[in-house]
């Protein structure tokens, strides 16, 4: 199989292919590494390779899954494989392997992917932009000077990029959505409980933070949560179970939703032009569809939440960076992790137990304020973020960090809320800028009903589509 003929398939048509014997999985991964030969040393998606660990799985056998033989990355953040590195994008784990497969992995690999590699993210996942000390920026297949977006820009450069069709990502503030908007892919933000973190964690920065894909196709998408999501013994909550499998779910248009769109972000800002003219765009595409689009803003105010949601991340920063001084036996050392790191963990350090409590109920409540207001309205429709991707050096963790923090609350004023109240949520690559660079539309749903997002993607994807729309590279 040659690249060209490999990138026209999304990974539900690429094992379709395995499966009819038109084509095997060692040629797909041959592909794959190909590929990644070629575009990596330009993009720096793919910090570590297994390529022949991939070879010895297809070598054993593949299970007989909806995805086998397709080609996969996982985020080196939070999910691990027995044996691999997971290094979460810093210098102290530089040495860390793990000696268990996480839930999550064996899930994937039961779906019979193909686990070639670890993507990129930034340290700890802290920064919207993938720029690790340890490893170096991860740029922009569509423009090489631009960030791929954070912290799962190794995912979805090395998607948009067409090393692979679909990658692992991870979302506790935006981390899913931020990539995919910046590259022009599809990210869904699954729902609270809806993906397991088992066995090693309960949840995730207070259920702030889930898991699922970065990807090129609403297919792939939903095959995907059907093939990762549930319950593990253990887990302390889980979303509800659909109704129907989700592959199947997209099959069927949706009913004429009442969408509300938002022409500002959640704290009342002005959208850049590019992102304006992408909300207004889409809602019009929407009301094409047969939908009802009116302008109308959740009664919430996101700037008073902020600081709960910065107190529970801090928090937990400062437990896990402790927890993992102490396997190592020494004192934390500011040179071990990045500036900004070191502050979050400072200031983790001085939350009190009470104080984090009040944390949670204030997400808590929040959740349930935005939930009343999608009794009115089934879908919320606005950008997923302000303006178009910045460039390298914008998000700088190793700089002023005062400047840092500024640039995060100003640029993460859509993303966070969806994680704080822990409803699915979704980026749509419909809108380009004059310069070429990928705006990202977002779309927010009721607690559970992934799949009423789903279906309205299938539809916008029909409407108009973007699977062909890739960076040359």
């Amino acid at each position: 199989m040659r690249f060209e003929e490999y990138r026209r398939h999304d990974a539900v048509a690429l094992a379709g292919l395995v499966g009819k014997g038109e084509v095997s999985a060692g040629e797909l991964l041959d592909v794959a590494i190909a590929r990644a030969e070629a575009v990596n040393p330009k993009i720096n998606a793919i910090v570590h390779k297994q390529y022949e660990q991939a070879r010895a799985t297809i070598g054993k056998g593949l299970p007989n899954g909806p995805l086998a033989g397709v080609p996969y990355l996982i985020k080196d953040l939070a999910i691990f494989e027995a044996g691999e590195p997971a290094r979460l994008g810093s210098s102290l784990y530089a040495d860390f392997i793990a000696d268990h497969d996480s839930s999550y992995t064996e899930r994937c690999k039961r779906a019979g992917l193909v686990i070639m590699g670890r993507s990129s993210t930034p340290e700890f996942g802290i920064s919207p932009s993938t720029e690790p000390r340890l490893f170096g920026p991860c740029r922009n297949p569509w423009n090489l000077a631009y960030s791929a977006g954070g912290s799962s820009g190794g995912a979805a450069a090395a998607v948009a990029a067409g090393i692979l069709p679909v990658a692992h990502a991870t979302d506790g503030g935006g981390s899913i959505r931020i990539p995919a908007a910046q590259c022009g892919l599809l990210g869904l933000k699954p729902s609270r409980g809806r993906i397991s973190f088992g066995p090693d964690v309960g949840e995730g920065w207070g259920g702030m933070s889930t898991a699922h894909v970065v990807c090129r196709s609403v297919l792939d998408c939903a095959v995907m949560l059907d093939s990762t999501a549930g319950a593990e013994p253990g887990d302390p909550y889980t979303a509800p179970p659909p109704d129907r499998p989700f592959v199947e779910a997209i099959k069927h248009p949706p009913r004429r939703l009442k969408i509300a769109m938002m022409r500002k972000d959640h704290v009342g800002a002005a959208l850049h032009p590019e992102c304006l003219a992408a909300v207004e765009k889409a809602g019009k595409l929407c009301e094409s569809l047969g939908h009802v689009v009116e302008e109308v803003y959740p009664d919430l105010d996101f700037d008073e939440l902020r600081p709960s949601i910065r107190l529970i991340i801090s928090t937990n920063t400062a437990r896990n960076l402790s927890k993992r001084w102490r396997v190592l036996g020494r004192a934390p050392d500011a040179k071990d992790v990045e500036a900004v790191t070191w502050l979050v963990f400072e200031r983790g350090l001085t939350i009190t137990g009470v104080a984090y409590v009040e944390a949670i109920a204030a997400i808590h409540a929040a959740g349930r304020k935005l939930a009343t207001f999608l009794t009115r309205y089934d879908v919320i429709l606005s950008a997923t973020l302000p303006a178009p991707p910045p460039k390298l050096g914008y998000f700088d963790m190793n700089g002023d960090v005062e400047v840092f923090n500024r640039r995060v609350s100003e640029y993460l004023s859509i993303t966070p809320l969806h994680n704080a109240v822990g409803i699915p949520a979704v980026t749509v690559p419909l809108h380009w800028t004059g310069e070429g660079l990928p705006v990202g539309v977002h779309f927010a749903g009721r607690y559970a009903e992934e799949a009423t997002l789903l279906r309205l993607m299938a539809q916008l994807e029909s409407a108009q589509p973007w699977f062909n729309h890739v960076p040359e590279l």
